[in-house]
């Protein structure tokens, strides 16, 4: 993209990452700020579709009646007979209770 064309231009750029305290090589600096650039650009081009007014907002772009949509099926309870058969196939179990081990994490500051 030409510079001029470009809504995040070089020095805007700099400024963004410096308070973002980020840590790009050269490469990465100008594929994050050129997909920025195309990003803004499509959003500019959603921008300018002409919408009447009026026009109900879609969350889908196939509209679902309920003469097309299924039935929900009903929530049902059903209780395992056989407890011990579904504790037997837990690696590790204490009493009643299975164990999962613990999923590894860092605390941010």
């Amino acid at each position: 993209m030409p510079e001029k064309e470009q809504k995040i231009t070089q020095d805007l750029f700099d400024h963004l990452v410096e308070l973002a305290a980020l840590e790009l090589g050269s490469k990465e600096s100008e594929y994050i700020r050129t997909e920025l650039n195309k990003q803004l650009d499509a959003i500019e081009e959603l921008a300018a579709i002409d919408i009447p007014i009026g026009t109900e907002p879609a969350s889908h772009g196939v509209p679902y009646t309920e003469k097309m949509s299924q039935d929900l099926r009903p929530d049902t309870w059903n209780a395992c007979d056989d407890n011990d058969a579904i504790l037997s196939q837990a690696p590790k179990h204490k009493g009643r209770y299975i164990i999962v081990p613990d999923i590894p994490h860092i605390t941010l500051e």
